[in-house]
């Protein structure tokens, strides 16, 4: 016999769902977080943040993780694997971004890092406009 699962209620799940968005919005956490403000640079979000209109980020693939078990990196899993993709608005105008977030990894390309680059690259390129690319990676893993 299977054992069931309790059931949750709608204000549970939405419950869920805002803390799996908070956890993807830290990226690698408070202490990298302060640590890249203190060291005078933007986060990955705030450089999205600065370059687009307000208010008109959409986010894509926020909740994707990398798929390595090398060197126990399944044990390390970060919502958006250390890119943010999506697209917004430029003074009127729809563009597509992605932006490395040295806070996860360094900014470090995986596997499932590059796929989400090209699949914004691709989305761009479909519909005729332009893709900003907001690098800060320590190269690859």
């Amino acid at each position: 016999m299977a054992t069931q699962r309790p059931q949750q209620t709608a204000p549970d799940k939405l419950e869920l769902l805002r803390e799996r968005l908070r956890r993807a919005e830290e990226g690698g956490g408070a202490a990298r977080l302060e640590k890249q403000r203190a060291s005078g640079k933007l986060t990955a979000r705030e450089r999205v943040e600065f370059l687009l209109d307000d208010g008109s980020f959409e986010e894509f693939d926020k909740f994707v993780v990398h798929r390595s078990h090398d060197f126990d990196l399944d044990q390390q899993l970060y919502p958006g694997d250390g890119v943010i993709t999506g697209h917004g608005l430029v003074d009127g105008r729809r563009v597509f971004v992605f932006a490395q977030d040295f806070t996860v990894f360094g900014g470090s390309l995986s596997e499932t890092h590059a796929e989400k680059i090209c699949k914004v690259m691709d989305m761009a390129l479909k519909v005729g406009a332009p893709i900003i690319g907001l690098n800060d990676s320590g190269g690859a893993r």
